[in-house]
């Protein structure tokens, strides 16, 4: 891979990690663009570890979140008092739903890193759950905050979190749909959508770096792969920033439109021969 590559992804790593439209389908398709083989192995490998930028990103935003939410669950084990608080129940759903994500990623993972890495997969895994976000959009009374999340939207949360392994789904945009359906305001759902994700992709991330060292060293090759996890840091910080700013006044709907067009687009692509499917 070449730096100027490693450039390109790294910016559209950062750019759609945390928004609703599929880091992972946007990765494969900026891949084939490039004539890189999406389902190589070093570049699969390189398109899990890039994420650790993207989630080092939010480490430090939510710095102090992720304290108070540590120190909480710490508390919680040994005060019965500590358990009557809103923080308590906030980091026992955290904890809840990073568990079944980490089962069935670890369970499909052969799965998810051969037969997923189709761009036929991606286009139809992104019109398909435009139509999941408009219902959540739709059916969402937004009516509990923070102070209300308790274990039962945790789990519920991070068992749809798991659709997000199908690339062209959305790691946030399944969370956050999830979360407005538990009728948490749009916020709460996307603060909620990056708590449940600093576990996972730290997690995939750290994993993919040690089980795939030696492909990305006769690969992809480190230099290029440390500078993209550099360039999708420092995007993903600014977008992580935007996206708070924009859920507290707008719908997900705008990303929708957007999900659908780049679907119906890619389908033509493929369909006239304009992109490979791997």
């Amino acid at each position: 891979m070449e730096y100027w590559q490693s450039v390109i992804l790294g910016i559209v790593e950062g750019i759609t990690e945390f928004l609703p439209i599929s880091s992972t389908g946007h990765l494969t398709i900026a891949e084939s663009l490039l004539n890189l083989q999406t389902d190589a192995p070093g570049v699969t490998a390189y398109t899990a570890i890039i994420q650790v930028g993207a989630i080092a990103a939010a480490i430090i935003y939510f710095w102090r979140d992720i304290v108070r939410i540590v120190v909480s669950f710490v508390k919680g084990l040994f005060s019965s008092h500590a358990r009557q608080t809103a923080d308590w129940r906030l980091s026992l759903a955290v904890v809840v739903g990073s568990i079944p994500i980490a089962v069935v990623g670890l369970a499909l993972k052969s799965v998810i890193e051969n037969d997923l890495r189709s761009l036929w997969v991606v286009a139809t895994a992104l019109i398909l759950w435009s139509g999941v976000i408009v219902f959540a959009e739709r059916a969402a009374t937004q009516q509990r905050g923070e102070h209300d999340v308790n274990p039962m939207d945790g789990l519920i949360i991070g068992v749809v979190q798991v659709f997000a392994l199908v690339p062209g789904v959305s790691r946030s945009g399944a969370t956050i749909s999830a979360g407005l359906l538990r009728d948490l305001d749009r916020v709460t759902a996307t603060r909620m959508s990056f708590f449940l994700g600093i576990p996972a992709l730290t997690a995939a991330g750290a994993l993919e770096a040690l089980d795939q060292r030696k492909v990305i060293s006769t690969t992809v090759v480190w230099g290029p792969t440390v500078v993209g996890i550099v360039i999708s840091f420092v995007v993903a910080y600014a977008t992580i920033a935007w996206l708070l700013r924009f859920v507290s006044g707008h719908s997900l709907i705008t990303f929708v439109w957007y999900r659908v067009i780049l679907g119906v687009l890619l389908i033509v692509a493929l369909a006239t021969g304009f992109v490979a499917a791997t």
